[in-house]
């Protein structure tokens, strides 16, 4: 059976984590772009179909899985290059932004990055881009997202930047740790961004989750969702609802508990209590 054409559905959206930056999630069947361009980075993750587009004189095809990457200010267009159109998400980030995290990798003031390869196929890049997109439209977890997207954009600049910034060296800094493990746990129901965190130890959001996450063995929000179910143990052990429980430990609802505590214990809430399914 052949694909289903797509439609011209596209979805603009923000995220207060990068609030200059617009993003898109979009699908589009016959749309043709005309030639133009962005004040910022234009960062795609092809989902399905494949676009054709022509950039700094070039004719190219990103398909599924590739990562179309295009720098500020290029005029460039889009079209379909299959029979049914493509779908993708698309980062437009701001050039202050890639900037800085580019200069907060390698720890000093580095030229504007710039991006030589138009098409990148690296299944991994792919992945963490992705992630990154999905967990700031979903807005379930600030410091989840903004970790993610802090991963994904240091990966891009990593493997791809003409000037590849390398990381500063990482010294080991024990009350600087405890320092962020307090605040984490201050207030489980409290939303907390990673840039929040770096700051109040004084480090940027990249140096702070590589820090952390050395020490620990854990990522920041990983490290404070065990901490929630660590502390959810009581109340279940004492027979409270699973749902009460999961919001008091500032989990989003009873499917994010659940979630998270198969993965750590391998069973639901209600099984692990020896309550049957009841309670999951």
């Amino acid at each position: 059976m052949a694909p289903r054409p797509f439609r011209n559905l596209p979805v603009y959206w923000r995220s207060p984590l990068v609030p200059d930056a617009d993003m898109v999630t979009a699908e589009y069947g016959d749309h043709t772009f005309a030639p133009h361009w962005h004040d910022a980075y234009t960062v795609a993750v092809i989902e399905a179909g494949a676009e054709r587009y022509d950039y700094r004189g070039t004719h190219h095809v990103a398909d599924t899985g590739s990562v179309p990457v295009l720098n500020p200010g290029e005029i460039h267009t889009g079209a379909s290059a299959t029979a049914f159109g493509w779908r993708y998400r698309v980062f437009y980030l701001p050039v202050d932004f890639v900037h800085s995290v580019a200069a907060s990798m390698a720890d000093r003031r580095l030229p504007m990055p710039w991006f030589a390869e138009a098409v990148v196929r690296d299944p991994d890049l792919t992945a963490r881009l992705r992630l990154a997109h999905c967990a700031l439209q979903d807005g379930i977890d600030p410091l989840a997202a903004e970790l993610a997207l802090t991963d994904a954009v240091t990966t891009l600049l990593g493997r791809y930047a003409a000037e590849r910034p390398t990381p500063a060296k990482l010294h080991r800094d024990a009350v600087r740790v405890e320092a962020m493990k307090a605040r984490l746990a201050a207030d489980l129901t409290e939303p907390l961004a990673l840039s929040e965190l770096a700051a109040a130890v004084g480090l940027s959001p990249f140096h702070a989750a590589r820090l952390f996450t050395r020490e620990t063995g854990l990522a920041p929000h990983a490290w404070r969702n065990q901490l929630r179910l660590t502390r959810a143990l009581p109340g279940l052990r004492a027979g409270l609802p699973a749902t009460d429980v999961a919001m008091e430990q500032g989990f989003t609802d009873l499917s994010h508990f659940t979630r998270h505590f198969r993965k750590a214990f391998g069973v639901s809430p209600g099984r692990w209590c020896g309550r049957g399914v009841a309670a999951d």
